[in-house]
């Protein structure tokens, strides 16, 4: 994705708040709850997130009533835009120690 376009979707609305509330993995309903934003925009907004590979899906676990529930979290830790020459943008992506430490821990708290 060229910068320009990084730039577009991280001007849409809600986005950066729900970056920024996914540092955690966390359900469209619990973003919807936490940002105020409408379930429908939620889930447009996740999609868009997802398709420039800054949220990711990270699990789906079974919710109080056995379904499953996708929750998400973000790819990236930061985003850089640089202006002086030209658009450049430039992602800090997940630490590789955060992914490793959120694995383990999703695979010592799921049900065997």
């Amino acid at each position: 994705m060229t910068g320009e376009n990084l730039i577009t979707v991280l001007g849409n609305k809600y986005n950066t708040d729900i970056l920024s509330a996914t540092g955690e993995a966390k359900s469209a309903q619990d973003l919807t709850e936490e940002l105020d934003v409408p379930i429908a925009t939620c889930y447009r907004r996740i999609n868009e997130l997802e398709e420039a590979e800054l949220l990711e899906l990270h699990d789906r676990p079974l919710s109080d009533e056995h379904r499953r529930v996708k929750v998400y979290r973000r790819k990236v830790d930061g985003v850089e835009v640089d202006f002086r020459d030209g658009v450049t943008v430039e992602i800090e992506e997940r630490s590789a120690v955060k992914n490793r430490l959120d694995d383990v821990w999703r695979n010592l708290s799921s049900p065997e």
